[in-house]
């Protein structure tokens, strides 16, 4: 009868798995803390009445509302195009397919502020999508919530694309040749068989995209400054007010983004798994 390793410690041979468990989670718990330990700091520096007080001022509010809808249409339109392009990468070979993969996780490298530049010249009043956007549908992308949502996505949307590529490779081609065999064609094979399979893995992408792009303030900021973003306001607080506004604005936004992320990874995870079936 298998069992799991963990359930294994006290038998005979266990030494040398025990004391590889220990020291993984020893050292985890070292990350952990580092992880977290800044941010306890930053709650715990703020008390609820100054918490309430920050919540009661509007353009705080509105700016945390705003980063939330931009990251919401950010995850959105990531799911909506970079699902496609992780099945693409996943199940395709093609010549280039490495520089393509290169240049889906090239803004992961680049420093936001330089990738607010970039935008900055093709988004712009001058750029070389932005000017004609403008004069043929009147889309423009400075000062903008489009503004802000290009920043977002452009920064986050790798997360998706790779998360869900990886959750693409892990399901079994033979199971779609078999869904083939049985009848179903491609579409129905993809929506019935591969996209479920894959759920958890996409769902985890988009939940990064989401998370992240809350938090962007280089591409942002250089893109469209107005409307503020939370991170954005919370620049401004520091520089108008110093530390005590601006870490009460950072505690909200941190509360917020927690629900939120905890939600959407309790979302993500439910269901059944491909392992526990």
């Amino acid at each position: 009868m298998l069992t799991h390793p963990t359930a294994r410690w006290g038998s005979g041979g266990q030494g040398h798995s025990r004391g590889l468990y220990l020291l993984c989670w020893f050292l985890g718990t070292i990350l952990v803390a580092f992880l977290v330990a800044p941010l306890m700091a930053l709650a715990l520096s703020q008390s609820g009445q100054s918490l309430a007080g920050v919540a009661r001022m509007g353009d705080v509010r509105d700016a945390i509302a705003l980063s939330l809808e931009g990251a919401f249409l950010s995850a959105a339109l990531s799911a909506l195009a970079g699902v496609p392009l992780a099945y693409g990468l996943a199940r395709t070979t093609f010549p280039g397919k490495g520089v393509v993969a290169a240049l889906v996780d090239l803004p992961l490298a680049v420093p936001h502020t330089v990738a607010g530049i970039a935008l900055l010249m093709v988004l712009g009043r001058q750029g070389v999508l932005g000017a004609p956007l403008q004069a043929l549908v009147g889309l423009k992308f400075w000062g903008t919530l489009a503004g802000i949502v290009a920043a977002m996505l452009f920064v986050s949307a790798p997360y998706t694309v790779n998360a869900a590529r990886i959750g693409f490779e892990a399901v079994d081609p033979r199971l779609e040749k078999i869904a083939r065999t049985l009848g179903l064609g491609p579409w129905r094979t993809f929506a019935q068989i591969t996209l479920p399979l894959a759920r958890r893995s996409i769902m985890t992408g988009v939940t990064l995209t989401y998370a992240r792009s809350i938090s962007e303030f280089g591409a942002v900021v250089i893109l469209a400054y107005y409307p503020m973003t939370a991170p954005v306001k919370i620049y401004e607080l520091f520089l108008r007010f110093g530390l005590d506004q601006a870490a009460g604005a950072s505690v909200l936004l941190l509360v917020v983004s927690l629900v939120l992320f905890l939600l959407l990874r309790a979302v993500s995870h439910g269901g059944p798994s491909r392992e526990s079936r």
